[in-house]
């Protein structure tokens, strides 16, 4: 059994910060769950593109509000507590928000907590995997 406290966590090398984002990554791909799990805080008033390509990504929203567009489509779809986003096609998106975001993420394949955005906003693919 796997029991993380996610406030410890906010001062070990689980969470990373990067352009007016932290991830708090309770589960990584050496825990072996074959998915990872992640609490993110996106700044309000922050706009963000991303495009796991590598990786599948679902996402629940626990506090705040924003907007998610689907560049492919211009559809947006607005953000608040209860909502889930699920990106089943590697979406190239959009994330805006309006107050600060506090998400739940699942990543597939699992995260190692090392990568870094890519230009194209996504992550490298991990060593000998097809997604």
């Amino acid at each position: 059994m796997i029991v993380r406290d996610m406030n410890e966590l906010k001062t070990s090398a689980r969470t990373v910060s990067d352009a007016r984002w932290t991830s708090i990554r309770m589960l990584l791909a050496d825990d072996g769950m074959g998915f990872s799990f992640h609490i993110t805080i996106i700044e309000p008033g922050s706009d963000h593109i991303f495009h796991y390509k590598n990786h599948f990504e679902s996402v629940y929203c626990i506090s705040g509000s924003g907007l998610i567009e689907d560049l492919a489509t211009g559809e947006m779809h607005e953000v608040k507590p209860g909502v889930m986003y699920a990106l089943d096609k590697h979406d190239r998106h959009r994330l805006q928000a309006k107050e600060e975001l506090v998400l739940a993420c699942c990543f597939n394949p699992p995260v190692t907590g090392k990568e870094v955005h890519q230009a194209d906003g996504s992550y490298a693919a991990p060593p000998s995997t097809t997604v």
